[in-house]
């Protein structure tokens, strides 16, 4: 089973994408509330795969992607974006994201981009 870090700096999000995947059968590696965190998480957890939300305080999501990436580059990670950050999702793929999801969360997509990266 792919154990799964969830980064968004809203609490809120963060419950959304834990209720879709655990009842996609994933489990939850852990949560952190921004691009710091999830590096750190990240080294602690090994996770089969992150979602990494763009727009987060203090180091943003495709800074902390670049960083793990560098750490792990086999790293799988995940984009989450709010409607309108297509250059910055472009940005992020090119960095070695291998898919994005868009808020608000629809479970269907969601676990259909998951399950493309880890199975």
């Amino acid at each position: 089973m792919a154990r799964i870090l969830i980064v968004d700096d809203a609490a809120f999000m963060r419950m959304m994408l834990k209720d879709i995947l655990t009842k996609g059968g994933y489990e939850i590696a852990g949560e952190a509330a921004d691009g710091n965190e999830a590096v750190a998480k990240y080294k602690e957890e090994k996770p089969d795969l992150v979602t990494l939300d763009i727009t987060m305080p203090n180091k943003d999501g495709i800074q902390a992607l670049k960083e793990i990436k560098a750490l792990d580059p086999n790293a799988n990670c995940l984009m989450c974006s709010a409607m309108g950050q297509q250059s910055m999702v472009i940005d992020a793929i090119q960095s070695g994201a291998k898919d994005f999801i868009v808020k608000p969360f629809q479970a269907d997509r969601v676990l259909e981009a998951v399950k493309k990266v880890v199975g």
